[in-house]
């Protein structure tokens, strides 16, 4: 007879970003940078979103991003993690689910997943998806100005909370969280406000 799998029900869908929330993209790249071309870049030369190579000496994004794949392991593959990410997303997993949500280049899929595997995240759900909103959650945790304002527009019933970065601003509609550690706060308060909302999500299975 096989073993079933018990689950308690979970109180919250928590929506993740990876890029920038769980993984320091930007402290990555900068790292191989300045390795491979002997430049001095620091990570907090990035105050905005767009046009990153403008740090650099390539001339357009499209050269990045190749620069990125070289050698067979692109760079999302050796991504640090943030300070206390990766333990509150693992307390959090106790009584949430959660869901990582991400925007990926194909090429990115393999390796990012080989990241979250190794850093063993507690994660039942991964979406690489351009449109976050496609994503149902009960909170969203995101630095990406547009898909904030999107989840913000498109997800109205949800808690959206903007993960404070230099290259960010704040969105009308989000709530700003400067720490891990204050992301997991708001989460409880949510919940314990919440204790009707113990719903798992429809087509689990615990086997």
């Amino acid at each position: 007879m096989a073993n079933e799998l018990t689950h308690s029900p979970e109180f919250l869908r928590l929506g993740i970003d990876m890029d920038g929330v769980l993984a320091d993209f930007n402290a990555g790249w900068i790292d191989r940078y300045n390795q491979g071309f002997d430049k001095q870049l620091r990570h907090t030369d990035v105050v905005q979103w767009d046009g990153l190579h403008e740090l650099t000496h390539f001339t357009t994004m499209e050269a990045f991003w190749e620069w990125f794949q070289q050698g067979g392991r692109s760079i999302f593959r050796d991504l640090p993690v943030y300070p206390d990410s990766i333990e509150t997303i693992e307390r959090l997993a106790r009584d949430h689910r959660v869901v990582i949500v991400s925007s990926k280049f194909d090429w990115a899929i393999p390796d990012t997943l080989e990241w979250l595997a190794e850093h063993r995240v507690t994660a039942r759900e991964i979406h690489f998806v351009h449109d976050k909103t496609a994503v149902a959650c009960d909170v969203y945790l995101e630095d990406a100005p547009y898909h904030l304002q999107s989840l913000v527009e498109k997800r109205p019933d949800a808690t959206v909370c903007r993960m404070v970065r230099p290259w960010n601003v704040p969105v009308p509609g989000t709530v700003d969280v400067e720490s891990w550690g204050q992301f997991a706060d708001l989460v409880d308060s949510l919940a314990e406000h919440a204790p009707g909302r113990r719903v798992r999500p429809t087509g689990d299975c615990a086997r």
